[in-house]
């Protein structure tokens, strides 16, 4: 590996915009995101899925087919 090319790789803080800092190391020194494992809906329990049906459920719905 060539030493003169290579990007200084550091300890990094990873800042949510919900507050959680996560400590990683990066070529940067900081990075802000807007959402993270704490705050995202899948991660955190509170994702809604749609179960009401799948496409052939929808298009009866929408044209009124029994």
């Amino acid at each position: 590996m060539k030493t003169d090319i290579q990007p200084e790789f550091t300890d990094a803080k990873i800042t949510c915009a919900c507050g959680n800092v996560i400590e990683t190391k990066s070529t940067k020194k900081s990075m802000s995101v807007d959402i993270c494992s704490n705050c995202h809906p899948f991660w955190t329990g509170n994702l809604k899925q749609n179960t009401t049906g799948g496409r052939a459920d929808k298009f009866k719905k929408k044209y009124g087919i029994k």
